[in-house]
């Protein structure tokens, strides 16, 4: 009985073991789960690294086969990417031929009149690239209110000043060409044509600031006189 009693399990023992290894499968299963997304994670971070490894060796957009300005150059004979213009050639967009159009000057002193007619096509072109390249900081009515200004930028002159009302196209022309004061010049950014667009619409900008009734139209006098 006693050699019984030490071989056989108890129900209780049975359950007991049953229990155990329950848990113990648990405790496993637990841990394989665990150790799966370390792996996944690992192999994660794996892939991540190569991304970023083969992308750092496609430098096609950084080093592009060309010649900047000042780099050497084994082409040229004097070892230099940068080449003086060749005696008695014109680069492209620099064929001066008329002074008033191009330099805003006559004889040397700024021009009085405009290089070409001033239509009204002159004068929505000018309304547009003032509006893209001038109302940042000179406000949509030239009155140095512009939104960058708004932010903190220097304030400039207001077109509507005295000095500015009573100075000629050609000096308008001059400081978008050479910028003045705390404004750069625009000449690489606006051609000379557009240049005298918006000098054109700076006019209107200010006539129509500083009119008067007996400038407006009859045809349309009465019909601002009775309010409509």
């Amino acid at each position: 009985m006693g050699r019984v009693g030490l071989n056989a399990e108890s129900p209780q023992t049975k359950e007991g073991g049953s229990a155990a290894f329950r848990g113990g499968g648990r405790a496993t299963s637990f841990r394989l789960r665990i150790l799966t997304a370390r792996q996944g994670s690992e192999a994660l971070k794996l892939i991540l690294l190569l991304a970023a490894a083969l992308t750092g060796c496609r430098q096609d957009m950084h080093d592009q086969p060309k010649l900047e300005a000042y780099e050497g150059s084994s082409f040229f004979a004097d070892g230099r990417a940068m080449q003086l213009q060749l005696e008695g050639t014109v680069a492209r967009g620099q064929l001066l031929e008329d002074e008033h159009l191009t330099t805003g000057r006559v004889d040397g002193a700024l021009a009085t009149s405009f290089p070409f007619e001033v239509t009204r096509e002159v004068l929505e072109r000018g309304r547009e690239r003032f509006g893209i390249s001038c109302s940042p900081c000179h406000g949509h009515t030239g009155d140095g209110g512009g939104m960058i200004v708004q932010r903190g930028m220097k304030r400039p002159e207001s077109f509507h000043t005295q000095r500015l009302r009573e100075s000629p196209p050609g000096y308008t022309f001059d400081v978008i060409t050479r910028g003045f004061g705390a404004m750069y010049d625009y000449s690489d950014l606006i051609e000379p044509r557009d240049r005298w667009a918006i000098a054109a619409y700076v006019r209107v900008l200010q006539r129509s600031q500083a009119a008067s009734i007996a400038d407006v139209p009859a045809s349309e006098r009465a019909r601002l006189e009775g309010g409509l």
